[in-house]
């Protein structure tokens, strides 16, 4: 049987640093203020040259060097991002091209913070049918762009950056098992709804969000989807080594582990330097912890994502 795993990591981040305290120069905030609420004190911001493909491609190198793997060798290119670098062509067109490679299959897919497992999952579905022998997986964003940095309520909670994995073709699992699920009735809790028409902006293009509506949702869905999936995968909780979910606010991610009555070590975190990074978040949190020797190979990692669709889903895989 043909399974996928991750063979390489790799991440990037905006050298621009925007902290709670330059943030509470311009708002009705302060640096206690978020950090109660959210767990955030930092989160990096693109330069205005910069784009999403820009993220990826920074990301995209480093994981194809941590795996050993020429970008020539890729046969299929997966980018999770709802900040695309156009309306078309895709971000992961523009990735390829980047690359300086051409032929392989390249899509965009937009499950907003759920995006990089949806990816995932895809690109394991992929290398499973036997169609494709390595994939690269990226998630990359540019919040900043569609945000009203007006708002305390939602521009304190984002950032920008990028993350990727590699995944290759193998006889030992990977990726045990993965779960996806959508519920569009739940749309107008965290959307962006506006879009373009004529050249002019229909609606608003700003994000807006229920917060309190979210949070509820947030960490009921993924206490389920992380039992579905270990249920799925045939492995018990607590043989999770790591947990790393969608990084959008501490007190989510601090009561989901709880929920799974998993130790607080046992949880991923970076939130609190990089803020909301939507699609970019689960695998900068898996890069950063890879790359400082926390999670180490054979370690069982559950990765969780839930954002605006509503989407939410995970996969649970040994490195």
């Amino acid at each position: 049987m043909i399974r996928s795993r991750i063979v390489g990591t790799g991440s990037y981040l905006p050298p621009r640093v925007l902290t709670n305290e330059e943030l509470s120069k311009k708002l009705d905030t302060s640096d206690a203020w978020i950090q109660e609420r959210t767990g955030i004190k930092q989160r990096h911001i693109a330069d205005a040259s910069q784009t999403s493909s820009d993220l990826a491609l920074e990301a995209s190198r480093r994981a194809l060097q941590a795996a050993g793997v020429k970008a020539e060798d890729i046969d299929l290119i997966v980018v999770a991002t709802s900040t695309p670098d156009f309306v078309f062509p895709g971000t992961a067109c523009l990735l390829q091209a980047k690359l300086g490679v051409k032929g392989c299959a390249a899509f965009d897919l937009q499950a907003v913070c759920s995006g990089f497992v949806y990816a995932l999952a895809t690109a394991d579905n992929f290398i499973r049918a036997g169609t494709h022998k390595r994939a690269l997986v990226v998630g990359a964003e540019v919040f900043s762009r569609i945000l009203d940095w007006n708002d305390r309520g939602t521009c304190v909670l984002f950032g920008d950056g990028a993350g990727a994995v590699v995944l290759a073709a193998g006889d030992q699992p990977g990726i045990h098992a993965s779960v996806l699920h959508a519920d569009g009735s739940q749309a107008g809790i965290l959307s962006v709804p506006g879009n373009v028409c004529g050249g002019k902006i229909i609606g608003s293009p700003f994000l807006q969000m229920q917060g309190n509506q979210v949070f509820k949702f947030a960490v009921k869905v993924l206490d389920e989807v992380a039992r579905e999936t270990a249920q799925a995968a045939g492995i018990k909780l607590a043989e999770v080594d790591w947990l790393i979910p969608h990084q959008a606010n501490i007190r989510i991610l601090e009561a989901v582990a709880k929920k799974l009555d998993l130790p607080r070590e046992r949880l991923a975190v970076t939130v609190d330097r990089h803020g909301n990074t939507s699609a970019a978040s689960v695998p900068l949190a898996l890069d950063e912890y890879v790359r400082a020797g926390r999670i180490k190979p054979g370690h069982k990692v559950m990765l969780q994502g839930v954002g605006g669709g509503f989407t939410w889903g995970a996969s649970l895989l040994t490195m």
